[in-house]
């Protein structure tokens, strides 16, 4: 046998060279200075933990430490989740309108991996999905790895982040594979009304497009909303409802998340014997979580659920106040998760044009980061997480202000 290799020429596949990560992308450019006089402070990155003010139960701690000394969970699971574990995520979220039993629930390696498997086995290559916008950035570099087209549908900051309709409607074809709903949203902190969910399953139907609904902030809402299950409130529509621990349990790091199929129509045979392959692909995600699980959600107390969603209202109403008197800046309401997004009155300003500059000369000279709304598709907005501790809030909004000052006509 012969080979024409006169040298080394190793190649990356075009699965690698399509990866990206569009937050990655533009924080690299946002540079900390080494010599920054003021305690840097992060408001970017969605996770509950870093600042030691939301931490999981010690009753999950003890699930998982009384599964460690059984000795009995070391091993490979099934690869889509044991049988006690889905049955409990079955028992924890079926619904009168939506009943699960065990056979309706995978787990996966977190709420990220619910989502790979949900486009995997929905988009061949070539197809189109439809992605909010702004909208949580995995979503599109997944498509892109998938070689799926991302077709984006606006959502309307001035009515609470919905949808807008038309526009969704307007962006199906007979290549689309499916619709993607992030309620509560990332990064908007909103959360839809049974209504308006109701007319998003509505076009779903008229066309016959599954949906994915990531919800991995469910129940994370707060005063005077209610959070509804999307597949609730369908007959019509199969629904791909992906969620896990990492929110409202407080534990990102636990990487154990999950995919609800909901089939009111009889449509997903082919999808729940394509979940079982995919899945297979890989032996399943942590065993000694998965054995927790049982414990985990249905005997942490509901004082837990209680204390962290009062945290996050009160950092929010904090925040809204904050930010609100800061001239040139103006945020939408949070409704809910652990973000809100704020609009750059960038008429306002001497020296600053865009998001990412805005972002860029914040962090530089006041050392404090917010996301630039580039990173989720939606420019002249930052998206700020309001999980650190009240005294790194008030000084980060302090220098915001300071910020803003210098930098108005």
């Amino acid at each position: 046998m012969s080979s024409d290799r006169a040298a080394w020429k190793v190649q990356s596949s075009k699965v690698a060279k399509s990866a990206h990560n569009p937050i990655r992308k533009i924080v690299d450019s946002l540079k900390l200075d080494p010599n920054a006089q003021k305690e840097f402070i992060s408001l970017s990155v969605g996770d509950p933990t870093i600042f030691g003010n939301f931490n999981v139960d010690q009753s999950c701690n003890e699930a998982v430490i009384k599964q460690l000394n059984s000795f009995k969970a070391n091993g490979y699971p099934a690869a889509h989740g044991t049988v006690q574990a889905r049955e409990a995520v079955a028992k924890a979220f079926t619904h009168p309108e939506a009943p699960l039993t065990a056979d309706d629930v995978l787990l996966v390696n977190g709420c990220s991996g619910a989502l790979e498997l949900c486009l995997n086995v929905l988009c061949d290559a070539g197809k189109n999905i439809l992605l909010p916008r702004p909208g949580f950035p995995l979503y599109g570099s997944l498509a892109a790895t998938r070689f799926v087209e991302a077709k984006y549908y606006n959502l309307k900051p001035e009515s609470n982040w919905e949808v807008d309709l038309e526009h969704l409607e307007s962006l199906i074809d007979d290549q689309t594979a499916a619709i993607l709903v992030n309620n509560p949203s990332n990064p908007c902190g909103s959360v839809y009304s049974r209504e308006h969910l109701e007319k998003v399953l509505k076009v779903a139907a008229k066309h016959h497009v599954p949906i994915i609904a990531d919800e991995i902030y469910c129940d994370l809402v707060f005063t005077n909303n209610t959070f509804y299950p999307m597949a609730s409130l369908t007959k019509e529509v199969p629904i791909l409802s992906v969620g896990g621990l990492a929110k409202k349990w407080l534990v990102p790091g636990w990487r154990i998340g999950w995919i609800l199929v909901n089939d009111p129509v009889g449509a997903f045979a082919e999808i729940r014997e394509g979940l079982l392959n995919l899945s297979q692909v890989i032996l399943g995600p942590n065993s000694v979580v998965q054995a927790a699980l049982p414990d985990i959600l249905h005997n942490t107390p509901k004082s837990f659920y209680e204390k962290t969603i009062e945290q996050l209202e009160h950092n929010t109403s904090f925040s809204m106040d904050a930010v609100s008197k800061i001239d040139g800046l103006k945020p939408v309401q949070p409704q809910g998760a652990m973000y809100m997004m704020v609009g750059i009155e960038t008429a306002k300003f001497k020296d600053i044009a865009s998001d990412v500059e805005f972002s860029q000369k914040l962090l530089a000279e006041e050392s404090v980061l917010c996301l630039p709304g580039q990173c989720f598709n939606y420019p002249d907005y930052v998206r700020i997480v309001i999980t650190p501790t009240i005294d790194r809030l008030e000084e980060a909004y302090k220098r915001m202000d300071e910020f803003c000052a210098r930098h108005r006509k």
